[in-house]
């Protein structure tokens, strides 16, 4: 086995940066393969929190590679911070490559984002309003700015000045809003694109040629299946593909090439901007969940939504992704309640559902259909094998398990890189 895809198997934030850090230490390449600074993966190492937003989470291992694919739209600035942040720390980014492929958030992508979310009103999606949404939304109309233009600086002033032309009109007529100027925005992203060419290379080339040598390659995934353009609450989406699939588009790969699919759940379940959550803890509990287990956005500092474990959700994410197993953090904000809920399906009109509705008109209306398990007060954080779990907490990850129909591979009792515990080898 040489290469694993691992995915959000919720709405994002399930500790996905702790999981590819944990793994990265087998792996040889780590690639990111969609999604922008939108995301954020928190990765606690020797006691030190590292927040990583466009970096693969693989870059606090000297040794190992770190791709960017061209699924992934990136921000110059915001990667040119995480870069200098990262050396200021004492962390070589040497071994970052970035596709050509990639495309570039600019300026007026984030001013747009911020406008249409203004317009909407009460119908905003509750984006982070980082530009990510319509710098996808230029890629698919054909008129977005990928690295290789921002690099070639014969071709990036022609280029960023027909979009002006586009993107003036529409703040002007459509926003109402200030216009921006060619002389404001290109030589700071000429500049950007000078200190990026070195890292930039054809990731698609690496990747298939590292799996043909036998190395080991990690595909990390940011946000969650719930947030897939495709597949999840739509419109309270991410413009992106965090689904295994996106990994073959977003890092250049055939589908041939993934031999295992491993998701990240919480032993809860959070998400943050707009639309339903059917296990939502509107009360004491979900402030407690939160503020125990620091469920506080890495990107944009918002509080999550936080709610019981949802094996409806969890089971869809086993088959959209092909999941072969799944990882579940943060079992130990669970410790001390005296009941914890595990909801096994939905109750609508009536009827019971047990697969995830397309609707968000039917996701309203659904209520959890619960079963409650007995907790446990013991402290967790310290145990390394399965054995070492109270038996009330084996007992929930193995319903678990049965509901959602793959293993358990690797469970999380704490932010550290160590505090982990194996029950599988998957890489």
């Amino acid at each position: 086995m040489s290469t694993l895809v691992l995915v959000g198997a919720q709405w994002g934030d399930e500790g996905k940066g702790k999981i590819t850090d944990f793994l990265a230490e087998k792996a040889d390449l780590i690639v990111r393969y969609q999604g922008g600074n939108n995301a954020g993966h928190t990765v606690v190492v020797a006691g030190q929190q590292f927040k990583l937003h466009l970096v693969p989470s693989g870059i606090l291992y000297p040794d190992k590679l770190c791709l960017i694919g061209n699924g992934v739209v990136v921000d110059p600035e915001v990667l040119l911070n995480e870069l200098d942040n990262l050396a200021a720390r004492g962390i070589s980014t040497a071994n970052l490559r970035i596709s050509p492929r990639a495309h570039v958030i600019l300026p007026y992508h984030r001013r747009q984002d911020q406008c249409e979310e203004e317009r909407k009103g009460a119908w905003r999606i509750g984006t982070t309003c980082r530009g990510i949404g319509p710098a996808y939304t230029d890629k698919i109309a054909r008129v977005g700015i990928r690295m290789a233009e921002l690099v070639d600086e014969e071709e990036f002033p022609g280029l960023l000045e027909r979009n002006l032309e586009n993107k003036n009109q529409l703040f002007r007529e459509i926003y109402h809003s200030k216009e921006f100027k060619l002389e404001d925005i290109l030589p700071t992203y000429l500049s950007y694109g000078r200190r990026l060419k070195p890292f930039v290379a054809d990731v698609s080339v690496i990747v298939n040629e590292a799996i043909e040598q036998g190395k080991k390659v990690l595909f990390e995934g940011a946000q969650g299946t719930l947030l897939d353009v495709d597949h999840g609450t739509y419109p309270y989406v991410t413009s992106s593909h965090p689904v295994a699939a996106g990994a073959c588009t977003g890092a250049g790969i055939g589908p041939t090439r993934i031999d295992r699919v491993m998701g990240v759940a919480k032993a809860y379940v959070t998400r943050v901007g707009e639309g339903p959550f059917p296990t939502e803890l509107k009360d004491a509990l979900g402030d407690h969940i939160r503020t125990r287990g620091g469920e506080f956005g890495t990107t944009t500092g918002r509080p999550r939504r936080c709610g019981w474990f949802d094996a409806v959700v969890a089971r869809y994410a086993v088959r959209i992704n092909g999941l072969d197993y799944l990882a579940i953090t943060k079992l130990d904000v669970l410790t001390g309640l005296e009941t914890i809920r595990l909801c096994t399906a939905y109750r609508y009109k009536g009827e019971i559902l047990t697969e995830f509705p397309a609707t968000l008109k039917v996701l309203a209306a659904c209520e959890p259909v619960y079963e409650e398990w007995p907790g446990w007060q013991e402290d967790i954080s310290r145990a390394r094998r399965y054995e070492d779990l109270p038996a009330s907490a084996r007992r929930y990850l193995e319903r678990i398990t049965e509901l959602v129909g793959v293993p358990i591979a690797i469970i999380g009792v704490g932010p550290g890189r160590e505090e982990t515990i194996i029950t599988r080898e998957v890489f």
